[in-house]
């Protein structure tokens, strides 16, 4: 790893446990609006697994949701769109030793964050757990305007810390978006296995695969 001059990061499910951050956003939705009902289990289940780990259009989700759950009276979409851009973002939870892990790498290392996903909504999570500072280089799709897997996403941060590709390494939780998405750029890469299965129709392949942020430790 002689040649890595920037470990560059994923944030959902990779620095942001993003599961127990829906988990917490799902207990605050059901305590604000579903205190009419005896037990909750299986609303808290259905959100879930609608919401499909986060990759589901967040205003088909609510409308979705407003469709199927029991609420005593319907709130209007805007309402829990609103609900969710603070709730959500105020159950962000970070996965163990993240912090840990990105400042020790920082002594070696220029570290940087690629996320898809709304600007106010990564930077709020980024900014509750108060990790901003601990990268070089952030960059959110809908402020840049391209998303991941789009190489040009990746490009981006390389244009900013000025290196080739061969000097960052990438790691996220996403086999597409995150794995292949930095390889066709051509960044070496390290999967990050959270919830994501691989798909075998992927050719590129990362340099490791982990399931716990401090092996960066040891392998970089």
């Amino acid at each position: 790893m002689d040649q890595i001059k920037a470990v560059i990061f994923d944030l959902d499910n990779t620095i942001l446990n993003r599961t127990r951050t829906f988990e917490g956003f799902t207990q605050s939705l059901i305590k604000t609006y579903f205190s009419h009902m005896e037990t909750t289990a299986d609303i808290s289940q259905r959100i879930i697994e609608l919401d499909q780990d986060g990759y589901k259009d967040k205003p088909l989700l609510f409308t979705e949701l407003l469709q199927e759950l029991p609420w005593a009276v319907s709130p209007p979409h805007a309402e829990l769109m609103e609900f969710y851009g603070t709730e959500y973002v105020r159950s962000a939870v970070l996965m163990e030793e993240a912090r840990e892990v990105v400042q020790q790498l920082r002594s070696k290392y220029q570290t940087g964050l690629i996320t898809n996903g709304k600007t106010d909504i990564q930077y709020g999570k980024i900014d509750q757990l108060g990790i901003r500072d601990d990268f070089d280089c952030i960059i959110v799709s809908e402020e840049a305007g391209v998303k991941k897997p789009d190489p040009r996403i990746f490009q981006l941060a390389l244009d900013h810390f000025g290196l080739s590709p061969e000097q960052c390494i990438y790691i996220g939780d996403h086999p597409v978006n995150d794995v292949e998405g930095a390889a066709k750029v051509g960044m070496n890469t390290i999967w990050m296995e959270v919830n994501q299965p691989w798909q075998e129709s992927i050719t590129a392949r990362p340099l490791h695969a982990i399931t716990h942020l401090r092996e960066l430790v040891a392998l970089l």
